[in-house]
């Protein structure tokens, strides 16, 4: 009996002594114990590929210890009156309570992986490998939002290629030509350019007379580091039309040997420089972030906000045209087949076949590019989603403020995206009801 006591005694002190103490005095003791024990645990983050994730995954008795430390930081937040926090720290409890769901979610899968564990994980997709659609349940929780479906990520999906296709047709009965002249006319040699001194001093010209249009809207936007803007020279990003590197504060756009479509110049500006990925990134440096806020990323709020920046195109490049804007739907349709072609690919079996009759239907002759993005769905699950659902959510936001403002008033620009912007990468469900009370 009393060995036993014994062992009970140091099992009690070894979890102390592991994950902190039980119950906290204030919140700043229960941040400082949970990022302590957080970071003990050595979780790698979430990787793009999706064999990279299952290859991580710890042995069974980290796992387990993982679980004991979630599930106790769980009771113990329940001690918190929200009530007698401050706002920074309601957000910050919101998130880690964010975070432990998700945690227990992931352990929980990885509890059942290891007891069927294969000797060999297939490359091929997440079709031919176990769990693979619970599996991608998860993928998408974490590189979307914790609140999302496959089947309403499906429905998502379609409604935006309606919407694209929709705004792309008015664009072209704008135009008073026939289907015909009007697809010879978008495709004749005005709208390409063919050498790299065009395309970089288009793109400086656009910077250059864009700026003073976004003072009023985006909060130190004058006050942040320059963008730098350089033609990509890497082959194996040439699948994008562009790309930002982040410690270079540098936008690559690519041109090899196909000519340079200038309907892409104004979206790709505004998504991977300013006001997108640059002006974000950067935004984010000046913030003091608490020690919770600095444990965990969401890239889906960062690819969400540069596509959401697209659609202000028409509000504050006022020197654009329709074509302009076409560039921009040109490449959302892309982007909106994708969310219903990842659902399709990953979750509902959709053979390669499948996925291609899909794209057919919504996108003409763009095969090698259709053919392209499967293979990327397949090893990337989820993440190409993130754009179009991000864009979603603040524009949905906005229109919750457009619905209550006067029409006499203007819409407050910088007010709003003060309120996006000032707390970091976000989860959208958690911004949504912290942020915006929803």
């Amino acid at each position: 009996m009393k060995v036993y006591k014994h062992i009970l005694l140091l099992l009690f002190l070894w979890n102390t002594g592991v994950f902190g103490q039980e119950t906290f005095s204030d919140w700043t003791a229960f941040e400082t114990a949970f990022v302590k024990d957080f970071r003990r645990l050595h979780i790698s983050e979430l990787q793009i590929y999706y064999k990279d994730n299952l290859e991580l995954i710890q042995s069974e008795r980290n796992v387990k210890k993982q679980e004991n430390m979630f599930l106790k930081y769980k009771k113990a937040l329940k001690v918190f009156d929200r009530n007698m926090l401050t706002k920074a720290q309601q957000l910050d409890y919101a998130l880690v309570l964010y975070e432990i769901n998700l945690h227990l979610e992931r352990i929980s899968l990885e509890k059942k992986w290891l007891s069927i564990k294969p000797k060999r994980i297939s490359d091929e997709g997440l079709q031919r490998v176990p769990m693979g659609k619970e599996w991608y349940v998860y993928f998408l929780k974490k590189w979307v939002d914790a609140s999302v479906t496959p089947d309403e990520l499906f429905q998502f999906g379609l409604s935006e290629i309606n919407r694209a296709k929709t705004a792309m047709k008015a664009i072209e009965e704008a135009s008073g030509l026939d289907s015909l002249e009007y697809q010879a006319y978008i495709n004749s040699d005005r709208f390409f350019y063919n050498d790299v001194a065009t395309i970089q001093q288009s793109f400086e010209n656009f910077k250059k007379e864009i700026l003073p249009n976004l003072i009023s809207a985006f909060p130190k936007i004058t006050e942040l580091p320059d963008v730098y803007i350089r033609q990509g020279r890497n082959r194996s990003y040439a699948q994008v039309p562009a790309y930002y590197a982040e410690l270079r504060s540098t936008f690559y756009y690519n041109y090899f040997d196909k000519p340079f479509n200038k309907r892409q110049v104004a979206w790709i500006y505004f998504h991977e420089a300013v006001p997108g990925h640059h002006y974000q990134v950067k935004f984010e440096e000046t913030l003091e972030k608490s020690e919770i806020k600095q444990l965990f990323s969401y890239g889906g709020y960062r690819e969400g906000w540069a596509a959401y920046v697209e659609e202000l195109i028409h509000e504050f490049a006022t020197n654009t045209t329709k074509y302009d804007e076409l560039g921009k739907w040109e490449w959302d349709i892309i982007r909106s087949v994708r969310v219903a072609m990842d659902v399709g690919l990953n979750y509902y079996d959709w053979s390669d076949e499948k996925a291609l009759e899909f794209w057919q239907q919504h996108i003409k002759g763009q095969d090698d590019i259709a053919l392209r993005e499967i293979n990327r769905m397949k090893n990337w699950p989820a993440q190409v989603i993130t754009y179009k659902y991000g864009a979603n959510q603040i524009l949905q936001w906005k229109a919750d403020i457009d619905a209550i403002l006067s029409k006499e008033k203007p819409f407050p620009w910088l007010s709003f995206h003060t309120q996006i912007l000032q707390n970091g990468a976000l989860p959208f469900s958690v911004m949504d009801k912290e942020v915006f009370g929803n």
